[in-house]
């Protein structure tokens, strides 16, 4: 059970507050998961569709790109519900059983994306070498999107782990 009452419908949030909630469900679909708990701030929400919303389909970061940087953001906060959300996925936009595997088992990867994670979020900081290599690839415009995805992912994760949000007991279940 989460720490809070998931938000989930139009009249568990303040009457003020309720264009943020039709925002959300509105670009989102439905009203769950995440956004869930992130309504209990309803200022925090409206800012949050809008970047989530920018992250899925406006962004310079293609599917697979996205979704490897997701799953490795996800590996390294041990947030279980983000990695049950978008492991499938990553697999669907072309991420290798193998890759997955790697990164949900901490193990070495040969994927340069996954290596700018890692080092990112372990020592604040990313090599030179890795930081040129995939700003020549793909520009620094890119780069900028992909920092700001990790980044994203990141504060989503404190507060799932911090609200104790779980994914489904038949989801994909990462190991912490």
């Amino acid at each position: 059970m989460p720490r809070v009452t998931p938000i989930q419908n139009r009249d568990q949030v303040k009457p003020e507050d309720q264009k943020v909630f039709d925002t959300v469900a509105a670009v989102r679909g439905t009203v769950r998961g995440p956004s869930s708990i992130v309504l209990h701030s309803p200022g925090l929400a409206a800012q949050h569709v809008h970047l989530s919303g920018y992250f899925n389909g406006k962004s310079l970061i293609k599917a697979r790109e996205l979704e490897l940087a997701v799953i490795a953001t996800a590996r390294e906060k041990d947030c279980r519900y983000v990695w049950a959300a978008h492991a499938v996925g990553a697999r669907k936009a072309g991420v290798s059983e193998e890759t997955v595997a790697a990164v949900r088992d901490r193990a070495p990867v040969d994927e340069p994306i996954v290596t700018y994670v890692r080092q990112l979020l372990r020592n604040n900081k990313v090599d030179q070498a890795v930081f040129d290599g995939l700003r020549k690839e793909h520009g620094t415009a890119w780069l900028v999107d992909l920092t700001a995805l990790i980044g994203h992912y990141g504060y989503l994760a404190g507060i799932l782990n911090a609200f104790d949000l779980l994914p489904a007991a038949d989801a994909e279940q990462l190991p912490v």
